[in-house]
């Protein structure tokens, strides 16, 4: 049954992702009017506050975070907002926090961004308090779980309360515009889309690179690492939007449906198709930065970056290698998939001295929205010393091309979609333990073969065998 949420309560309302993204996108939401009049907001954490404070602590995160053209109404926004403190293993507050929630009549969002470990302490709270009853649906933020195992427990408390269609678990990258725009590139245009497959595709590369080190993540990312805090999530499902099967209609089920089937199709990696390191001491746009180890205090094993050499054992994608690459302190900050179309079977220019190189797809995802088709084109002139070809870009600039439209945060997309309940953009439970599968087995790789991580220096791509990897089968990475 589908229904419009006329109250949404937010867990971990203090925290960083609240701060910088979620009170900011319900802000811009409402300016643009499109939250529901009648939509109370309803704010909790440890923290002590009273309604008034909260709002205030709101304010000053707006001001810090929101460009000042989306601020429009933003005191308005503010009388949304209401708070309750809650400490959420145990079951004092959630019956005060009920109270404050009130009849939902619209219906219940609940947008859950806690530590995994109160996920279960927390639908116990809200069990008891009646908030899973009638209307009710509820977001997740990942992680969900550090294996198949404690993320089946998970979906097992929260299906204990809220049945699937009522579970919305985010992935934020799913909300970025560019990749949406993946699936009307492949699907709105018949150009790609008969090409799309392994008798035109040579590889697929997928970047997701980071100059950052471990800032306020310290604990989480030792814990986590790179593979288990990006390739699980945001790559996999780059890696299924690329390589899915065409859904018989833009609905949430058809969607997943063809991502699960590529997930489940992913090959186990073998013992010389992953790269793992840990970046040392380096340099980052010409200012010194500390190694891994230093900026943790300790010696650790965590992996900063991974690649792996991935293959989808399908119809359309058997022999076609997706390298994935994700690591904190490279050169730059970038997200892209590079789609690398095979060569022409026959060149009727090399008799004139002309060479041509093969087609490259570029989607830029992060820092900017960009879609770059490279061409084969000729060089103006007489041609006297020979006939010359040199590869064109062609690009399309998505705020260029859409200069009229307002460039939105993926949560906020995410936000709406929960609160009016349009699951395409989420993950489904098949999709997430299917991701965990193929992660788990990469992890016990490492371990049954004594994988450590290589070191590389701040600054640069990683270590010399992730280029080794693709070099191996004649491919270079995209920054190479």
């Amino acid at each position: 049954m589908s229904f419009t949420a006329d109250r949404l309560v937010l867990f971990g309302a203090t925290g960083d992702l609240a701060q910088r993204m979620l009170l900011p996108s319900l802000c811009a939401l409402d300016a643009d009017g499109l939250l529901h009049a009648d939509l109370k907001i309803v704010g909790t954490a440890r923290s002590e506050l009273s309604t008034e404070e909260y709002r205030d602590f709101a304010r000053e995160a707006l001001e810090k975070f929101l460009p000042d053209n989306r601020r429009g109404g933003m005191a308005d926004f503010l009388n949304r907002l209401h708070y309750v403190p809650l400490d959420a293993t145990t079951l004092e507050g959630y019956d005060r926090l009920a109270q404050e929630v009130g009849a939902y009549e619209g219906g219940l969002a609940i947008f859950l961004s806690t530590a995994p470990s109160l996920f279960e302490a927390t639908i116990g709270g809200l069990k008891h308090a009646g908030l899973t009853e009638g209307n009710v649906r509820i977001g997740l933020e990942k992680p969900l779980g550090t294996d198949l195992g404690s993320s089946c427990e998970i979906n097992d408390a929260v299906a204990r309360a809220f049945p699937e269609d009522r579970i919305f678990r985010i992935d934020h990258y799913l909300g970025k515009e560019t990749v949406q725009n993946l699936l009307a590139l492949r699907f709105a245009n018949l150009l790609f889309e008969p090409v799309w497959n392994s008798k035109y595709i040579d590889h697929v590369q997928i970047t997701v690179a980071e100059t950052v080190g471990l800032e306020s993540r310290v604990a989480y990312y030792d814990d986590s690492g790179a593979l288990r805090d990006m390739v699980q999530n945001h790559m996999l499902q780059l890696l299924a939007l690329v390589a899915m099967e065409p859904p018989t209609s833009f609905d949430s089920t058809a969607v997943r449906d063809e991502k699960v089937k590529v997930l489940r199709a992913l090959r186990s990696v073998a013992k010389d198709e992953t790269v793992t390191g840990q970046y040392r001491a380096g340099a980052i746009n010409g200012a010194a930065v500390p190694g891994y180890d230093e900026e943790l205090g300790k010696d650790s094993d965590t992996e900063t970056f991974v690649a792996i050499k991935a293959h989808v054992d399908n119809w359309r994608w058997k022999g076609v290698p997706f390298y994935l690459r994700t690591g904190k302190r490279l050169p730059e900050r970038v997200t892209e998939i590079v789609v690398q179309f095979r060569c022409i079977p026959h060149s009727i220019f090399e008799g004139r001295g002309a060479t041509t190189q093969p087609n490259r797809l570029v989607i830029g995802i992060q820092p900017e929205e960009n879609i770059q088709l490279t061409m084969m084109a000729k060089v103006p002139g007489l041609d006297r010393e020979g006939l010359r070809l040199r590869p064109v870009p062609l690009d399309i600039a998505m705020p260029d091309a859409f200069s009229g439209t307002v460039r939105r945060i993926a949560y906020e997309r995410l936000l709406l979609d929960l609160i009016e309940g349009d699951q395409t953009l989420f993950v489904r439970r098949d999709e997430v333990e299917a991701q965990w599968e193929w992660i788990d087995a990469i992890r016990e790789l490492w371990h049954q073969a004594e994988i450590k991580p290589r070191t590389y220096s701040a600054g640069t791509w990683g270590p010399s065998a992730a280029i080794a990897l693709a070099e191996r089968d004649g491919v270079s990475w995209h920054d190479e």
